[in-house]
């Protein structure tokens, strides 16, 4: 055998294919024109979004009754931000692979740590590659990269829309006021003492006034329990005693804890579960907390009669109904 061993040889790069847009101007101002469509297709799509969000409401918006107002909202969403994410990818994908220098470099190793004429000549060779990418001499590409950046910009900044306006005072106030029938939900019939047994239980709304509409946001804050028991199994104070009539005792069904509905009560016990965490309500002491995680007793709202002998609120709620929120101070 041999002992001479045959280096292997360096084999060295394959020859450089260049692009036909770095010969041939004709497809260079071609590429650079696709770009620039797609980063147009690109503003164009944020601004759909935009439009979407804003004017296309639920009920104040007809434009295709097939899809309907919500469904065209979120079609309307859902295409801008893909159109306006995937288009300037694209655009800049194909800027990179056909217009940007397409020059092969080979990296030698070297010590991690670069010595600091090494590491001054590397912020210039950055500098160099960043003047090389061409925006200067490729103004169409630059303006039109401004402006699919710039709207998809305002994309969050836009959504963040949801968090505001602030809510002001709206977490602290419910429909009700002084002289507001109780009607039934649903129904939206009007309720006497009489229509209510004792042991009954009854799901109560606000009663509109005309022209008004009910809102969902409305809804999960105006319901309330109506609960008829004998007057002599009250546990209650003065003030509490006075806001029942006839053993007919009124409570917010939306629970203290984490705002589920408060829908099971237990006859014999006297009690209101939420069957969300088991928090449970005593009715007969003003619906105090005697189990579960719950903080605070239901929001008890103060009820009397009216002329013509309905069930009416005789003041607004004392104090915000639902769970806690930053503003409030109990």
């Amino acid at each position: 055998m041999s002992n001479e061993v045959e280096l292997i040889k360096d084999p060295g790069l394959p020859a450089h294919v260049h692009r036909r847009a770095d010969t041939d101007p004709k497809a260079a101002a071609r590429a650079e024109q696709q770009v620039a469509i797609l980063f147009v297709l690109s503003a164009i799509g944020t601004l759909l979004l935009i439009y979407s969000y804003i004017f296309i409401k639920d009920d104040k918006f007809i434009f295709i009754p097939v899809l309907g107002n919500t469904n065209l909202h979120q079609l309307g969403l859902g295409m801008g931000m893909a159109i306006a994410l995937f288009c300037i990818g694209a655009g800049l994908i194909h800027w990179a692979k056909t217009l940007m220098p397409d020059e092969e470099v080979i990296a030698h190793r070297h010590e991690f740590r670069s010595e600091d004429e090494d590491r001054e000549e590397f912020v210039k060779t950055v500098k160099a590659g960043a003047s090389a990418a061409g925006l200067g001499r490729r103004p169409l590409i630059k303006r039109t990269l401004g402006a699919a950046l710039g709207l998809s910009a305002l994309t969050p900044l836009l959504l963040l829309r949801d968090l505001g306006p602030l809510p002001k005072d709206d977490l602290t106030k419910t429909s009700w006021k002084k002289g507001t029938r109780l009607v039934t939900d649903p129904g939206d019939r009007p309720i006497r003492p009489e229509d209510l047994e004792v042991g009954a239980v009854a799901q109560t709304l606000p009663e509109l006034a005309e022209g008004e509409e009910r809102t969902l946001n409305n809804i999960g804050k105006d319901a309330v329990l109506l609960i008829r028991l004998r007057p002599e199994e009250f546990n209650l104070d003065a003030e509490r005693l006075s806001w029942t009539h006839e053993g007919i005792i009124a409570f917010s069904k939306i629970c203290s804890h984490m705002g589920c509905a408060v829908a099971l009560y237990e006859q014999q016990t006297k009690h209101l579960l939420c069957p969300c965490h088991q928090s449970t309500f005593d009715v007969t002491r003003a619906a105090k907390v005697i189990f579960g995680p719950a903080a605070r007793p239901l929001p008890q709202l103060n009820i009397t009669v009216d002329e013509e002998g309905y069930l009416v609120a005789g003041a607004p709620f004392t104090e915000p109904v639902g769970p806690s929120f930053w503003e409030r101070s109990s």
